[in-house]
Formats: C-alpha cells, sequence, structure tokens
C-alpha cells in the first residue's frame, strides 16, 4: 500500500501568484508558513516555521487566487518533486541540479471567522473547493 497526501493548516506569506499554463489551465502558487512549538529540556517555549510551496490547478486555482496575505487556510493534497537548475548569480545557471518540493493542492478552505461571516453561504470560502 502507497499513500502520499499532505494536509496543512497556516498563514500565506504573500498574495497568491495566478496565471495561466501553457495548455490554458489556471495556475495559483501559494507561499504557506506553518509553524511547530514545543517546549525544550529546560522548559522554554521554542517554535520553528516552514515554509511550503503550494501549486493549485483549474478550480482550485480559481478560487485560490482571490486569497490574501496573512489569510489563515486548510490544504489538502499531495507531494511533488521536479528537478530544477540551480542559479550561479545575475540569472546564470552553473549546471547544478536540485530537487524542489511543492505541495500540489486538491481541496483548500479558508479558515478566518471574520471573512466567513461576511459572506453568504454559497460561496467558496465557506464551500470550500475539492
Amino acid at each position: 500500500m502507497y499513500e502520499n497526501s499532505v494536509h496543512l493548516i497556516g498563514f500565506l506569506g504573500a498574495d497568491a501568484r495566478s496565471r495561466t499554463t501553457r495548455d490554458g489551465v489556471p495556475l495559483t502558487i501559494l507561499s504557506l508558513a506553518t509553524k511547530r512549538s514545543w517546549k525544550d529540556r529546560n522548559g522554554e517555549w521554542q517554535s520553528q516555521t516552514e515554509w511550503h510551496r503550494i501549486s493549485c490547478f483549474a478550480a482550485v486555482a480559481e478560487f485560490a487566487s482571490s486569497l490574501r496575505k496573512g489569510a489563515h487556510i486548510y490544504v489538502s493534497g499531495y507531494l511533488r518533486s521536479r528537478e530544477i537548475e540551480k542559479q550561479a548569480g545575475r540569472g546564470k545557471t552553473n549546471g547544478a541540479r536540485a530537487r524542489a518540493w511543492e505541495v500540489r493542492a486538491i481541496r483548500i478552505a479558508k479558515l478566518d471567522r471574520a471573512a466567513q461571516e461576511d459572506l453568504p453561504s454559497d460561496t467558496p470560502a465557506n464551500n470550500p473547493v475539492s
């Protein structure tokens, strides 16, 4: 049995960036921050923030395109990796290859309570896209 699934809850670090693929499919990229906290051996609170690249396509991308920096969201999806060329400075590549990881979103829900209370019940924020 195999499973590749990701579930994240966090805050957007920037406004959504939207474009269209060569095939005409809507694409939106999100930058999501998640945080974990724990007490160390001395009883002091420590925290660590992780940044995640979220790729959204089609209907999910159309919903995500309206999201703004600071939005509190839930993302469900799966991990994808892709090979990229490392930059050597001034836009030049040095031939080195690296692997970049991203989450491909299948479902996004906006968790901001204040924003949801102002919307009618049939809006995408109250009916998450899957």
